[in-house]
């Protein structure tokens, strides 16, 4: 509801001020929604078919990132870009009706953690490190990924067109991804992860081999999205496992700081990105990422 209204205020914003406030406000929600929505969906189903109903939601994600944000860009230079932000406000209360009426009612319900209960999660040293495994694994294809445009045209001489569409196939490949990984770690998630990582981190390592071959490259760069994404239902996953196992009422807290671990790595892979573009080459981006990813195969 946070998020509607404030989508709502950003359309309607008299000033930069008011208008970044309001995108401040939602984006919050979207963190406190994905991290209570991992617990529902990992609640909605089976044990052993938590990781895939994880994945599933991540999928939603990807696929309204994939769309939304071409159909955002639309929307605005054909309306205004307060068009935009009024389309967000009516897909958040469709969004809304909807879990209404399909979310059940009847799911376990986690005790309320009090502030001090919810601070405990900190002391948990499997915790942390996996936000730390998840900040190094998943940041480490941002290191990339943050400047593929600029390696799909500059180094891959690829026109804007063409590039469009391998962004698109970039996009089904995360997704497909996704899916994969929810399957594969719905069972000895922390072994599948090592895998995982470490063929991610290949992939990273042959991408910059073959940056400088447009087909070659090609070929490399959508593979790595298909890794891209593959872990992240089973770093969600073990963060619930490990939060239930300790204190389920503090599970929401802990499944939010894995959100602001992904987050963390983002961030965290287009600073090396940038550092790595201003003091070396944009074609050794992958390198970089290919250690990131290699530690936290290490680490997990």
């Amino acid at each position: 509801l946070i998020f509607i209204i404030a989508n709502t205020l950003a359309a309607f914003s008299t000033t930069f001020s008011m208008l970044l406030a309001m995108r401040v406000l939602s984006a919050l929600m979207h963190g406190v929604f994905m991290s209570i929505a991992t617990a529902i969906a990992s609640d909605l189903v089976s044990p052993d078919k938590r990781s895939s109903a994880i994945a599933m939601m991540f999928t939603g994600l990807t696929v309204a990132t994939i769309t939304g944000v071409p159909l955002g860009t639309w929307i605005g230079q054909q309306f205004g870009w307060e068009a935009s932000f009024i389309t967000i406000a009516i897909i958040g209360f469709l969004s809304l009706v909807i879990n209404i009426i399909s979310v059940p009612n009847d799911l376990n319900e986690y005790e309320q953690a009090s502030m001090l209960e919810q601070l405990t999660v900190f002391k948990n040293k499997s915790l942390m490190m996996v936000y730390l495994i998840t900040a190094l694994g998943y940041g480490g294809t941002f290191v990339v990924y943050t400047y593929l445009t600029t390696l799909l045209t500059d180094t891959l001489h690829y026109s804007d067109d063409a590039v469009v569409i391998l962004l698109v196939i970039y996009g089904v490949m995360v997704a497909i991804g996704n899916t994969l990984g929810g399957k594969l770690t719905n069972n000895r998630p922390r072994q599948v992860l090592i895998g995982i990582f470490l063929i991610q981190a290949i992939v990273l390592l042959i991408v910059g081999v073959t940056v400088s071959h447009q087909i070659l490259g090609t070929i490399a760069i959508l593979i790595m999205g298909l890794f891209a994404f593959m872990n992240v239902p089973g770093l969600q996953l073990i963060v619930v496992l490990f939060a239930e196992r300790k204190n389920k009422a503090t599970t929401n807290f802990a499944s939010s700081l894995n959100i602001a671990s992904f987050n963390i790595g983002i961030t965290l892979g287009s600073v090396i990105g940038g550092y790595v573009l201003n003091h070396f080459s944009i074609t050794m981006t992958p390198y970089f990422g290919f250690a990131m990813v290699l530690i936290a195969s290490a680490m997990m």
